[in-house]
């Protein structure tokens, strides 16, 4: 291994342990020097979530073959942030790659996403970072053709670099490699959760909710995201950090006055 491999941080949010992150490890070892850093733990759906109130843990383990490896007590951003300014301090990361996420996380899904946001802060940090998901929720899900996309993926981004963004969001459909169709750069499709809260009583008489929901697409376009999946294509949304809704600067410009 030489010193002018690229150097790849590799994460997560379903735990060092999931299938989806090996297969990703798999695909990344191919292109450089990898460095994984994942929570110890299943941490789905905490978004950006960061550790302040608690100490964190970081722990070298043994678990991919010559892969430099540690399990992280916190968040996904949290294994990003230890990576960035512990574990690799003063090292240049090429690339960051979260995933391969056990679901899909097209349209709103991006918000809730560890997975994402473990991409994102490292795109925050100037690192060109890539979030990978698959459209199958169970741990035995064939990640076979999601490793071989991820691999294109990454080639490709080494090779030409991203263009205007430093975050992808790629979601991959849960076909046999054959019959995916290709890969499209779509938008990121509007939709909500429809939720509702599960109500019960623990064993020591206190009432309890467990957050249960369906997720309810509001897009009929023909570029977005979830079109692309639904029609066997793996989607790449380009994405930011900008949350400015731009045209609302003029429609909404008279509040300048109010004072």
């Amino acid at each position: 291994m030489t010193s002018d491999r690229p150097l790849i941080l590799v994460t997560n949010d379903d735990g060092i342990v999931a299938p989806g992150l090996r297969a990703l490890v798999e695909a990344a070892k191919k292109f450089g020097r990898v460095v994984v850093v994942a929570p110890n733990a299943p941490q789905s759906g905490q978004g950006h979530a960061i550790t302040i109130e608690v100490p964190i843990h970081i722990d070298r383990i043994e678990l991919f073959e010559g892969v430099e490896s540690y399990e992280c007590t916190g968040t996904p951003v949290d294994c990003v942030k230890l990576a960035t300014n512990v574990i690799l301090k003063g090292q240049r990361i090429d690339l960051c790659l979260s995933g391969i996420n056990h679901g899909s996380n097209a349209s709103i899904n991006i918000l809730y996403s560890g997975t994402m946001s473990a991409a994102m802060e490292a795109s925050l940090e100037g690192i060109p970072s890539i979030g990978f998901s698959l459209d199958n929720y169970s741990m035995d899900a064939d990640m076979r053709p999601a490793q071989h996309i991820a691999e294109r993926i990454i080639d490709y981004v080494l090779r030409y670099k991203m263009r205007d963004a430093l975050l992808w969001n790629v979601n991959i459909p849960d076909l046999p490699l054959e019959q995916i169709k290709g890969i499209k750069l779509t938008r990121q499709a509007k939709g909500k959760w429809q939720e509702s809260f599960q109500e019960g009583i623990n064993p020591r008489g206190r009432k309890y909710y467990w957050l249960t929901g369906t997720f309810v697409p509001q897009d009929n376009g023909s570029d977005t995201d979830l079109k692309a999946l639904k029609e066997g294509y793996v989607s790449i949304v380009p994405t930011g950090h900008d949350l400015t809704v731009r045209s609302a600067l003029q429609s909404n410009k008279d509040v300048e006055g109010i004072l």
